[in-house]
């Protein structure tokens, strides 16, 4: 099955989003997210040669509901335009791939991680800040996700709590999120090598994955 018909359906959708075009178009759903649930398998098949953690994760739970919560956030269309592949680790981290007709990316690292998780991190950088930063300054880790980590918006203005404002790590420790990106096409998406184009992401973004899950144990 083809892979652009993923693309054709979240085009659509985003240019008719309602229940009542969901309803009367729900056998398109239904095939794109089996097209799509099956590129999933096919990339947990690849991540698997690099890292134990994906052998065990079934497709169907790495994919998210294509609806909007319109409780919180009554503002949102009623559907989303996009598929997604999160076999996250934990809530707010990992590996993650955005699929949508306007623009498609690879991500990685933790994103808005709650309270608990953030004093991890930080008490994880204050003990050996030396080697995130090592990750973070590889040649290779900055060319591909351009740059490195991605700014953050609700970085801190001053030190966090507990922390001195002269730390050696201070920049770090003021950063509430730890994330990374790289922009894909819809050609990388429906090529024959897309599991490979994630693997070779993950491959990459990978010493910060493993820096961030020893840090949240």
């Amino acid at each position: 099955m083809s892979k652009r018909k993923i693309f054709d359906f979240l085009r659509d959708l985003s240019d008719n989003n309602s229940k009542q075009w969901m309803d009367a178009h729900r056998d398109r759903y239904e095939e794109a997210k089996a097209i799509w649930i099956g590129e999933c398998n096919r990339i947990l098949e690849k991540l698997a040669s690099q890292d134990d953690f994906y052998r065990d994760i079934e497709p169907k739970d790495t994919i998210e509901r294509i609806n909007n919560n319109l409780l919180y956030h009554p503002e949102r269309p009623t559907y989303k335009n996009n598929f997604g592949f999160a076999p996250g680790e934990q809530k707010g981290s990992g590996l993650y791939v955005y699929v949508s007709p306007p623009y498609s990316f690879i991500a990685g690292g933790v994103h808005n991680p709650d309270n608990g998780m953030l004093k991890k991190i930080r008490a994880r950088i204050d003990e050996d800040g030396d080697k995130l930063q090592g990750i973070l300054a590889d040649k290779s880790f900055q060319d591909y996700f351009d740059g490195g980590l991605e700014e953050d918006p609700k970085m801190l203005k001053t030190s966090p709590k507990g922390y001195s404002g002269d730390h050696e790590y201070i920049d770090l420790l003021r950063r509430k999120n730890f994330t990374i990106s790289r922009r894909i096409t819809q050609e990388d998406v429906i090529g024959d090598d897309f599991p490979k184009v994630v693997a070779e992401a993950y491959s990459e973004m990978r010493p910060l994955l493993l820096y961030m899950r020893e840090a949240l144990a």
